[in-house]
């Protein structure tokens, strides 16, 4: 009996992973990552807290405490004696009478209480017309406290002001504290999720092997990580429209720029941060390291890329190296869309800052990963 030889094996004829990939299209393995990336999140409740929750609660305490407010009232300690009434006296009858809180104390009592915190200032009479003030000129209330009462004395003896002034007080939205917050809370936390959420999940998946089995499969390599990158960016929509529209219902910030620009400017920085965060954990064995190395990157950025305070106060020489942090340039162009309706085109210097950052680390990402 005759038996049928097998047909010739093609050289050419293609794999499984190429089998795979022509029977289901060329983005489902990214697709189905993606989708099984965003599922996983899902079902983690501390990532939501700490993605979506927490910056609501940041912004809402420091909202709070930078509140607008009635100037505060300076406490005032006047060393008993036989001119302490009289000092007493000229500083409740001047102008300023209602910006200072006065008291009278014995002197002992008055200098703990001035290093303890209790007064910001101690008024010592030497006579109806002559005062020694005690006063720290470290603590910037201390200072403004010996203005204020320096004035109201001097007001109440009778001086006259030499020159007519007028003053305005502005505390309307776009110029609050509370405005220049919450963008540098949507790049800081922009930074955060993206870095923390892509290097953690690696070192984890790489620790339980989990990435050696990934290899296994007819799956394409970039599609893995752009994967991962992806689901960074679908949280970070959510993330900006949650943080802005908290900023815009609890305390009325007017939006100046399109949200659609906003949104493509969140999108550069999450990409620039899922490209770091890939790189940082690249090679990664332990969840330690990686925290170690994140927070070696990210620590530079809390401090100098203008989150709670503008990058302004530090010394000139160091802002060209200040704006090419990739947070910088988020924060930045975050503030100039929102509160003063930038244009994308106008932000195209911040972006490329951007883009370079992901692309680069992304690359390198590549080349350098570690599978196994």
């Amino acid at each position: 009996m005759a038996v049928s030889e097998p047909p010739p094996k093609l050289k050419d004829s293609p794999g499984p992973k190429q089998l795979a990939l022509l029977h289901n299209g060329r983005w489902s393995g990214f697709t189905h990552l993606l989708a099984a990336r965003m599922t996983e999140l899902w079902r983690e409740p501390e990532v939501m807290f700490w993605v979506f929750v927490f910056p609501l609660l940041l912004a809402l305490g420091l909202g709070i405490a930078f509140r607008d407010k009635p100037a505060d009232v300076t406490p005032v300690a006047i060393v008993a004696g036989s001119d302490a009434e009289s000092t007493l006296a000229m500083i409740e009858r001047s102008p300023e009478h209602a910006l200072i809180h006065a008291q009278i104390a014995e002197r002992n009592a008055a200098l703990k209480g001035f290093r303890l915190g209790k007064y910001d200032l101690v008024i010592e009479p030497d006579s109806a017309s002559e005062f020694h003030y005690v006063y720290d000129p470290a603590r910037p209330e201390s200072v403004l406290s010996r203005r204020e009462v320096d004035d109201a004395l001097q007001s109440a003896a009778g001086r006259k002001n030499p020159l007519t002034t007028a003053t305005t007080v502005s505390s309307e939205p776009g110029s609050r504290y509370i405005d220049f917050l919450i963008p540098g809370l949507i790049g800081m936390n922009v930074m955060n999720a993206a870095m923390w959420g892509i290097g953690f999940a690696l070192v984890d998946m790489r620790q339980r092997k989990l990435l050696k089995r990934f290899v296994g499969t007819p799956m394409r390599r970039s599609d893995f990580l752009t994967a991962l990158a992806s689901s960074r960016i679908l949280l970070m929509f959510v993330e900006v429209v949650l943080l802005l529209g908290f900023g815009v219902f609890f305390f009325h910030m007017r939006v100046m720029g399109s949200w659609l620009a906003i949104l493509l400017v969140g999108t550069f920085g999450a990409l620039a941060f899922s490209g770091i965060g890939l790189l940082s954990a690249s090679r990664a064995q332990k969840i330690e390291t990686a925290s170690g190395l994140m927070n070696l990157i990210m620590m530079p950025m809390w401090i100098f890329s203008g989150v709670f305070f503008s990058y302004e106060r530090f010394p000139a020489v160091l802002h060209p190296f200040i704006k090419a942090l990739p947070l910088t340039a988020l924060n930045d162009a975050l503030r100039a869309t929102v509160l003063e309706g930038a244009s994308l085109a106008s932000q195209s210097g911040r972006l490329l800052v951007m883009a370079v950052w992901g692309v680069l680390s992304f690359l390198l990402a590549l080349r350098v990963f570690r599978w196994t």
